[in-house]
């Protein structure tokens, strides 16, 4: 088990890769009343000094756990706080303040799991958050041997967990929870603060800014004063994937505004990119291999993100580039952009939607994000870009 000890800001660059118009409510601005729990404490947290959050899987799903691990450590600033993340997506939180360590499991392995089991045991968790719901959650949150053990009441092996909460949906009081919101109510039910609704956020170290600010220069021809949009064209299914040519024609659009676009996707994606250089006539920059701290440190030198649904949605969001967001067919409550700043997302309204997304059991083809026109995810841009400009400086 890999552990990325809680460091400065000074932390080093982690080399693994990244893998109608509908404006959304956004998280509750700060400041405005001292956040709550969602229910009585469930226990003495005077006694508590050592806290493991599990949160497994994919890039968009340990960003929208920060608002979690920061009300943690808000109400828990002497506490140790620990979170297990895959392997492959751990460097996402190099560096954060909001954890003291980063434990990593790899993925699809089972001596790493049977691994990570016994070092959990070993370290005398007094609480341990399951915030994945899946089996291999279930069970090293309870080889944890943590003895306060939280999960939802419909999670997989629930009664590996002595702490089983109800429907975040009944928690908050609404009919549709985000996924940040379903997390946060897992700690609000067992008695810290969260109806702030924190937003997500992740860690910007030094390395990756310096190593981000030389590739624009060097590959983009961008100074740092020079303004860029980020653009990721592409997702993990065709039913999230907008053509690449309505890509291309958003990129000239960009250029007309004078904002240079620079493009982003896994080396796995790299044929995408190409695609799109060759369907556009506006120049295109493009990074195929930055690490996830890069990643982040290019979102968040970013005036604008332009993209389907995807993790890099989230890491633009959390890094503070205002997001333009096309979906198809995943769930828009449960999946928007979880940040305070401006963002919109663009769909097309469809009865069947959402669906599971893997496949279009309707149509036969993605009808839902194959409707979604130029003109109206180029309105959305405008329209953040217009209120960038009219923020104070």
């Amino acid at each position: 088990m890999k552990s990325l000890g809680r460091q400065p800001e000074a932390g080093r660059a982690a080399g693994t890769p990244f893998g109608a118009p509908a404006a959304f409510e956004t998280p509750p601005a700060a400041g405005e009343a001292a956040p709550r729990p969602l229910a009585p404490a469930r226990w003495d947290w005077a006694g508590v000094r050592r806290v493991l959050v599990v949160r497994l899987r994919s890039i968009g799903d340990t960003v929208l756990a920060t608002p979690s691990l920061h009300a943690l450590r808000r109400f828990l600033p002497d506490a140790r706080i620990d979170v297990l993340l895959e392997d492959w997506v751990a460097p996402l939180l190099e560096g954060s303040a909001e954890v003291d360590r980063v434990l990593t499991v790899r993925r699809k392995s089972k001596a790493s799991r049977l691994g990570v089991a016994r070092r959990l045991r070993a370290e005398g968790y007094d609480v341990a958050y399951n915030l994945h719901g899946g089996s291999t959650a279930a069970l090293l949150v309870r080889a944890s041997g943590a003895r306060q053990r939280v999960g939802y009441a419909d999670y997989a092996y629930a009664s590996l967990h002595n702490h089983a909460a109800p429907p975040s949906s009944e928690l908050w009081g609404t009919p549709k929870t985000h996924s940040a919101e379903q997390q946060l109510a897992l700690l609000g039910w067992t008695g810290v603060p969260v109806t702030d609704r924190p937003a997500s956020r992740l860690p910007l170290t030094p390395a990756a800014a310096a190593s981000v600010a030389r590739r624009l220069r060097e590959v983009a021809g961008l100074t740092d004063a020079q303004p860029f949009a980020l653009v990721h064209p592409a997702a993990a299914f065709e039913t999230k994937t907008w053509a690449v040519e309505n890509f291309a024609r958003v990129v000239e659009h960009l250029a007309a505004r004078g904002l240079a676009a620079v493009a982003v996707a896994a080396h796995g994606e790299s044929a995408t990119v190409e695609e799109l250089r060759t369907h556009t006539r506006a120049p295109l920059a493009a990074f195929t291999d930055l690490s996830l701290p890069e990643l982040t440190a290019l979102a968040a030198r970013a005036a604008l993100f332009v993209g389907n649904d995807s993790g890099v949605a989230h890491v633009a969001a959390a890094a503070g580039a205002p997001p333009v967001v096309v979906f198809g067919s995943s769930n828009v409550a449960h999946w928007r952009p979880w940040t305070r700043g401006p963002a919109e997302v663009v769909r097309e309204e469809m009865a069947c939607a959402p669906c599971p997304g893997y496949a279009c059991a309707e149509f036969g083809e993605p009808e839902c994000i194959r409707r979604v026109p130029v003109a109206r995810v180029t309105a959305a841009v405008d329209r953040i870009l217009a209120v960038a400009a009219a923020e104070p400086l």
